[in-house]
């Protein structure tokens, strides 16, 4: 067994990251979180919010040196956007010198912490959205997370997409300018069309995942209740793609995960399950994976 080696579990989507740093027996020192680090955002931008996530969990673990020990981390990543090629070799490229470095998608470490590597569905729901079963024997097989804008059912971006819709009409009368649109309209900082078409020109993924809790905080509201009934609707579609037998345990993972719960339609209630984990600690178990292949640490 390798003292020295420091386990690290990444978990990178378009809101934020957050760390959980672990010893070399994969016991917990401390968790730290920073800005996004999905890849679709820039992969500078990933490794700069990766490594000041990890310095402070280094700093609140007692650890006063400015740069993390880079050769004696083990990183698991589970990041959003690893499914392009091209952003996840530009990713590797620019890792500093590690130990070592596994780096798979958020809906793996998601399952992985959810089901403990167990049979079981997730459905990620966060910036984006994404779903993932395991079939108990290593096989990891995905449903959605297209990304940012044509899919991600069901997630942050996919509702203040369509949220800021009911403001736009609301803006030019075809809509009420009710307390949704108000709200919205405050959220982005528009007094008037102009105001709002300049937002809308440099809107990101999660500049409208900022809209969701707008969404939920209205629920009773014709248009917010018809989003959240369509969302729940993709979310068994997602389950369903996954779990035709209809027999695997689920589990709603993400910020909006727990929100989304009683929109999920009913026939799906009974296998819905708290996950065990969270991605972070998903992805701890990747990167101790990582090292006992590497021989680092004993299997």
């Amino acid at each position: 067994m390798n003292t020295d080696l420091f386990l690290i579990g990444i978990d990178g989507g378009g809101t934020g990251t957050r760390v959980v740093l672990g010893d070399a027996h994969g016991r917990e020192l401390a968790q730290a979180a920073s800005g996004p680090s999905g890849l679709g955002l820039g992969v500078e931008r990933a490794w700069q919010a990766i490594q000041a996530g990890c310095s402070e969990a280094f700093r609140l673990a007692g650890m006063v040196n400015a740069v993390p020990p880079w050769e004696r981390c083990v990183l698991g990543c589970g990041l959003a956007g690893v499914n392009n090629r091209d952003w996840l070799a530009a990713f590797r490229e620019q890792a500093p010198r590690l130990a070592g470095l596994a780096v798979e998608s958020d809906a793996y470490t998601t399952l992985l912490g959810a089901h403990g590597g167990a049979h079981g569905v997730i459905v990620a729901l966060g910036t984006g959205s994404i779903a993932a079963a395991a079939d108990g024997e290593g096989e990891c097989r995905i449903a959605g997370g297209f990304g940012f804008p044509s899919g991600d059912e069901a997630s942050g971006a996919w509702f203040g997409l369509r949220a800021i819709v009911h403001a736009q009409q609301a803006l030019d009368g075809r809509a009420p300018l009710d307390a949704l649109a108000k709200a919205l309209l405050e959220r982005v900082g528009a007094q008037d069309r102009d105001s709002l078409v300049v937002w809308l020109c440099s809107a990101n993924q999660t500049a409208y995942a900022s809209l969701a809790p707008i969404v939920l905080a209205h629920a009773s509201h014709p248009f917010a209740a018809h989003l959240l009934a369509k969302a729940g609707g993709e979310v068994g579609k997602l389950i369903e793609a996954l779990d035709p037998s209809t027999q695997l345990p689920v589990a709603l993972c993400g910020g909006l995960g727990g929100p989304l719960r009683d929109y999920v339609p009913q026939r799906f209630q009974a296998r819905l399950r708290a996950p065990l984990a969270d991605s972070a600690h998903g992805a701890l178990q990747l990167a101790q994976q990582e090292a006992a292949r590497l021989g680092l640490i004993s299997a």
